[in-house]
């Protein structure tokens, strides 16, 4: 399988104004792709923004937009119309967790939660479904988490959201092996981003990966294209591959000795 040539693709990344999703316009606009960036903080997108076209002769275009607000996959989707732009690839990165036991979780962060990880996604990938098919060399990329592969008491919305995430992605992994896009789930572990400051990283102890080591594993595996989902870190891939020959009553009890605050019930 040839690497993916980015070259005169344009490619829309949700929660680009940090981590992940700043590493993966790093990462793309170094291999010719121009960008459409979003996320809530335009001040961020737009000074990324300048810093990739002055960097690598691209054109990227910021889109301040809230992924929690109804049907934003098809605001997207006008929005890049009205300004021309023909996407032929998405990364849908951005998303949020929460540390807590759910009976003391306030009910409007969690409706939130669920909208940015699971609705959001779905919209945008929805929205955008078609071109990408129709392009024949584009690229989905969802951003799931090593969460997604068991569930975890005290960020019991969160793990589920991605498990979501991670089966609708291999589902359409399948649905487009004859189209040429080249789908993917992305699972990273600990990383060193803006997530895990807001959970406090002191909660979770571990070995953090960089954004930019995670992109990196999502860059090869879609070169490759050889499977619908994968784990980023060796250590992190061996855990989950563990994991999935776990009773479920085993998976969680181990879960559940690990990370959330309040994971003890």
């Amino acid at each position: 399988m040839k690497p993916v040539d980015y070259r005169n693709q344009t490619i829309l990344v949700t929660g680009a104004s940090s981590g992940i999703g700043v590493a993966f316009a790093r990462a793309l606009a170094g291999r010719g792709a121009n960008l459409v960036l979003v996320a809530r903080r335009l001040d961020r997108l737009e000074t990324l923004a300048t810093e990739l076209q002055a960097a690598h002769g691209i054109r990227a275009t910021a889109i301040k937009l809230d992924l929690g607000t109804p049907a934003a996959g098809r605001a997207l989707r006008k929005a890049t119309d009205e300004l021309g732009l023909s996407i032929t690839g998405v990364i849908n990165n951005a998303g949020f967790g929460t540390d807590g036991s759910f009976h003391d979780e306030d009910p409007e962060t969690l409706a939130n939660e669920v909208a940015v990880d699971i609705t959001a996604l779905i919209d945008i990938s929805r929205a955008f479904i078609e071109p990408l098919r129709a392009t024949g060399t584009g690229v989905l990329v969802n951003v799931a988490s090593m969460a997604a592969h068991q569930p975890i008491p005290g960020m019991a919305v969160y793990s589920a959201s991605k498990a979501f995430v991670l089966n609708f992605t291999e589902a359409l992994w399948h649905e487009s092996r004859s189209t040429g896009l080249r789908v993917l789930a992305l699972s990273p572990g600990l990383t060193t981003t803006e997530f895990f400051d807001v959970l406090g990283s002191d909660l979770y102890k571990g070995n953090y990966e960089t954004p930019e080591q995670v992109v990196q594993t999502a860059m090869k595996a879609l070169d490759r294209n050889r499977q619908p989902s994968v784990t980023s870190g060796r250590s992190n891939a061996f855990l989950t591959s563990v994991a999935r020959l776990l009773t479920r009553r085993r998976a969680v009890m181990i879960a559940a000795s690990f990370g959330s605050s309040s994971a003890a019930g």
